[in-house]
This record gives structure tokens, sequence and C-alpha cells, in this order.
């Protein structure tokens, strides 16, 4: 093993599981059969579980470990882009859904459950849904999807970059009293195909700006194909225009409470500019059980952000 990562595995399961609205979702499982059951939930939304190195963060012969492509993206279908007039399905209730039919089919009792940026917001829907469910938490780069995180990134974020900001309002074409998010993912959701990749490539450009301070970037267009651009573009916009599906998005705020219990460990870069550390501390300072790791020198995610993540899920293992 090396300092901060475990060897590479492949997953000895997958499969796609029927769930509602005709969906199908993916989902893997590697390590140990016989380990503790731990649930990993990418970012994005849309992302995808990618190159599957998350994996590599979950000790294999203690770890169980199950990852999922959210609906709408990855090797789930049908795609997001694929099934527009399905988007309005595409929920953050209908992902919480989705997770529970996966572990359901899976024979899991109870699990570890972690995440990253979105992922984290999404893990702590679920877990304050089915707090039974959930044994620990470990996230990173720490989101909760509020109305205030999203203007930020969407507008409040122009104050640092307002060269790039205003490229990014004028490409929107907004309506009058319209979000700038809300002008993207009205266009982004409908069925014009020949605007569509005009749109997710204006935003994939803010959402490239917005990162380039971290440390650790890598330009949007290294890492997005044009198609993968459209949908990670097409989701993102979706649910941020909707706070996440969750009530104006402070009900992960006010639902507290419900998972206070909850052993967790929240990691998260003190250079993240996209999403300022303010949102952990809020959460921590709230939740008994919980430890919150500021690490100095990175942004949204990195390489010591994973080792803290890693180092965290070794301690729950034992």
């Amino acid at each position: 093993m090396s300092a901060d990562l475990y060897p590479p595995i492949a997953p000895f399961q997958s499969g796609l599981l029927q769930v509602a609205n005709g969906q199908r979702i993916y989902w893997e499982v590697s390590g140990n059969p016989n380990g503790k059951p731990a649930l990993y939930l990418h970012g994005g939304p849309g992302s995808g579980l990618g190159s599957g190195s998350y994996r590599q963060r979950f000790d294999p012969r203690r770890y169980r470990i199950v990852g999922i492509d959210q609906r709408g993206c990855g090797r789930s279908r049908p795609l997001a882009t694929e099934a527009i007039k399905d988007l309005a399905a595409n929920t953050t209730q209908a992902l919480i859904e989705d997770i529970e039919a996966v572990r359901t089919h899976l024979g899991i009792g109870s699990w570890l459950v972690s995440g990253v940026s979105w992922g984290a917001t999404l893990a702590l829907a679920y877990a304050q849904e089915h707090a039974d469910k959930v044994s620990e938490l470990v996230l990173v780069a720490v989101t909760t999807t509020s109305r205030a995180e999203v203007d930020w990134i969407t507008e409040g974020v122009g104050r640092i970059f307002p060269e790039a900001w205003q490229r990014f309002e004028r490409a929107s074409g907004r309506l009058p009293g319209e979000r700038v998010v809300e002008a993207y993912a009205r266009r982004l959701a409908t069925s014009d195909i020949e605007d569509r990749p005009r749109v997710a490539r204006a935003w994939n450009d803010w959402e490239m700006t917005h990162i380039s301070l971290d440390p650790n970037w890598v330009p949007t267009d290294q890492r997005f194909d044009e198609e993968r651009g459209l949908i990670f573009a097409t989701l993102v916009t979706h649910y941020w225009a909707n706070d996440g599906f969750l009530r104006d998005g402070k009900e992960i705020s006010n639902r507290l409470s419900s998972i206070a219990h909850i052993p967790a460990v929240l990691i998260h870069g003190r250079r993240d500019i996209s999403g300022p550390a303010i949102t952990p501390w809020m959460l921590h300072d709230r939740w008994p059980a919980s430890r919150l790791v500021i690490v100095e020198s990175e942004g949204h995610g990195g390489p010591l952000s994973f080792r803290e993540m890693r180092e965290a899920l070794d301690e729950f293992a034992r």
C-alpha cells in the first residue's frame, strides 16, 4: 500500500437495478464480500463513478465497498441527456429511494456512507431519511446545496473572477428576474439539441474557472468529453436551480438533530473557494458526534483530503 491509497481493485459483482420511473441504476461491489458494508456517493450531480479510483480509499480486506452511478449518469440508464422529458423525476428524494433499493437488493442491513462534494449532500440527506441504516459518515468537500451555497458558486464568486463571470452571465440568456443557474437549467432541459452543447460548454467554462485557485486544479475540458460535459451540466443545473430539492436548501441544516448521534468525519480544504469551509464548520458546531478536519493547503478535494478520508475509513473499520 502507498502512503495515501490502497492498490487498485476491480469489482467482483455489478449490475443494473430496475427502479422507479423506468430507471436502471448501475451498482458495483468490491473488496471483501464479508467485510463491513460501505457506500460511496460520487459528486456532481452527474459526475458518475468514473475510473473507480474511489475504491482505493477503502481497505479491501475490511470493507465490502458499494458504488452507485446516480440516475441519469455514468453507466446508469437512461442518461439524463437521452431522456430530457423525464428530468423532473430526477430528484434527491428519488436518489434516496434508489440507494435504498440497492441496499435492499444487496441484503445490507446498515452501512457506512461516504461522499464527496454533491455526494456529501446526498449522504447527509440519505442519513437524515434513514438514520437507522447509517453506521458512520465520512464526507469530503462538504456541501449541503443550500440556496446560499448555490448563489455563492454561481454569482458571488464572480467578485473574484469578474471577467469570466460576465461571460458566464451573458451566455446564460437569462430572462428578467431569472437567476443565472435557473437560466442554464431551463436551456439545458429543452429539446434543442443544437443549443444544449453550447450552453453546457459555457457552464463548464465557469466550473473550470471557479475551481482554478485550487492547487490541484485540472481544467474541466481535460476531465470531460462533450457528452459527459453535457450530462454533468444538465444534472448540476437541474439540482442547483431547485435548491437540491431540499426545501430551499435548508432542510439538511434544519434536520441535523436527526443524525447528531451518528459518528462522522467532515474533511474540507481551507482553500475551497467554490465551497467555503463555513458549511462543514457550521455542521460540526451542532453535531456532537462529528470531527472536523481542515486541510490547510487544499481546495475542493485533493490527495491530502483523500488521505484523511482513507484514515477515517481505516479508523471506522476497526
